[in-house]
């Protein structure tokens, strides 16, 4: 499931859920409507690319990823995941969702 929010007068954001509703992705605050569908038009083709996903672990031990765009220009976050098994299952269950995309998101 896809979700945008408008987060004030000049920026937006979106995130993506799981069918059971646990968010997979949250995006980075876009500029423009315009810019923000833009990104989510190419997210089916990004998800081909490995070099999309950049695996992390923060301070305290746990672990997220990061998607980009093919210019390398952070597209959105993960949640924390305790293990990186959970990770992984993270970044795949983020590509079935994006492949379940529509074609033309009717924003």
């Amino acid at each position: 499931m896809l979700e945008i929010k408008k987060e004030s007068d000049t920026t937006y954001t979106f995130s993506l859920q799981s069918e059971s509703g646990q968010t997979l992705l949250t995006s980075v605050p876009y500029n423009s409507r315009a810019e923000i569908e833009d990104t989510i038009a190419k997210l089916k083709i990004l998800i081909g690319q490995s070099s999309v996903f950049e695996r992390k672990t923060d301070y305290n031990g746990k672990f997220l990823f990061t998607m980009k765009n093919s210019e390398g220009k952070t597209i959105g976050n993960s949640m924390l995941y305790s293990s990186e098994a959970g990770m992984e299952n993270g970044i795949k269950n983020l590509k079935t969702s994006i492949s379940l995309l529509p074609d033309a998101i009717g924003l």
